[in-house]
């Protein structure tokens, strides 16, 4: 099995089983920009949950995952796969994307994703804001869900 790449919106996943929409998330609480507002503007309850878990302690570290259900087949995963954010002001150097996160999130998208014979929908996470590279997150995929056994789809828009 390997990664499908197709052109489309990881917000609208091909498919009849329960599909899994993965995307990454900052460990501040700070939701706003990149894939994340093409998943408000079609569900409030990912953003929602996001930040309510960040109003009170202990709040997500990284590598934590959310499993939301927006749909009776559909989930969408917040993966805490990011350390800050980038910004102008920022002096910050090193890119926020903590590529060790982002694997212990996507094992855990495995397990559920094999509890709901579910397959894995996602933009290119991790090499938008989060400034990583696809170099580094594809074998990620490749070592924790597509050994697994889980289709995975990759939309280009």
């Amino acid at each position: 099995m390997n990664i499908k790449y197709i052109q489309g919106d990881a917000t609208n996943p091909l498919g009849d089983n329960h599909k899994v929409i993965v995307h990454i998330c900052n460990d501040l609480g700070k939701w706003g920009k990149g894939f994340v507002l093409a998943i408000s503007k079609k569900w409030k309850l990912p953003e929602t949950s996001y930040k309510n878990a960040f109003s009170a302690e202990p709040t997500p570290n990284l590598g934590d995952v959310q499993f939301i259900e927006v749909e009776p087949d559909t989930t969408v995963a917040n993966i805490i796969g990011q350390h800050g954010v980038y910004s102008k002001r920022s002096k910050q150097k090193e890119p926020p994307i903590r590529y060790e996160a982002v694997r212990k999130g996507l094992e855990k998208v495995a397990i559920f994703a094999k509890s709901k014979n579910a397959s894995v929908h996602m933009p290119r996470i991790g090499c938008g804001l989060a400034g990583g590279t696809w170099e580094e997150i594809e074998p990620i995929i490749l070592t924790t869900l597509i050994h697994a056994d889980i289709e995975v789809l990759v939309y280009d828009l």
